[in-house]
């Protein structure tokens, strides 16, 4: 079983997020849930962007950071949105990641680094009409062009945090479906951390 971080999106550690850690648990995963805003939750996009502006993106990225190194390396990176910042950075730049999730969220690769890391897989999960996700899918199509263990899956909709079943967002067809990928994903994991798809 995988064990995996799992960083929370711009309104917080919410109980949607735990929510759906738990689901990752109940499926035989170790799966931590730094808390990057030490306790603070949001109601909206727009306050926990607010907030967000007055810690410094830098700085909440730099905390997800520092969370990691109190974990092994072999870990699976998964984030929320905001939480892609800090999970794709460590699956780039850490050595020993297994893989990376990248829920409504994706950097252009050539933010913390020259390509994406041979052998590490990863999965990039957002709705289709999404304008939250709308610059960032060039950045995802450019990841699954240049990465064969590349995938991107486009959901339908426009919602952006559609996983977190705590948010007005929250769609449960979708989540369902997201969770059951990531489900795969990490049972597909062999022990030496590669993807054998």
């Amino acid at each position: 079983m995988a064990e995996v971080v799992l960083f929370h999106h711009v309104q917080g550690l919410t109980s949607g997020v735990v929510a759906f850690a738990d689901e990752l648990r109940a499926a035989g995963h170790t799966v931590h849930t730094p808390d990057l805003f030490e306790g603070r939750t949001f109601d909206s996009l727009e306050e926990g962007t607010a907030y967000v502006r007055q810690v410094g993106f830098g700085e909440v990225g730099a905390r997800g950071v520092r969370a990691a190194a109190e974990l092994p390396r072999e870990v699976v990176h998964v984030g929320f949105s905001l939480g892609v910042v800090p999970a794709q950075e460590l699956a780039q730049t850490r050595d020993g990641a297994r893989g990376a999730l990248l829920m409504h969220a994706c950097i252009p690769v050539s933010e913390f680094g020259a390509a994406w890391p041979a052998g590490v897989p990863v999965q990039v999960h957002a709705m289709e009409h999404d304008p939250f996700f709308a610059e960032d899918a060039e950045a995802a199509r450019a990841l699954v062009a240049e990465s064969s263990e590349a995938e991107l899956f486009l959901y339908p909709g426009d919602r952006h945090l559609f996983a977190d079943s705590s948010l007005p967002s929250y769609d449960p067809d979708a989540a369902e479906l997201l969770t059951r990928r990531t489900v795969e994903f990490l049972g597909a994991l062999d022990g030496d951390g590669r993807n054998p798809r």
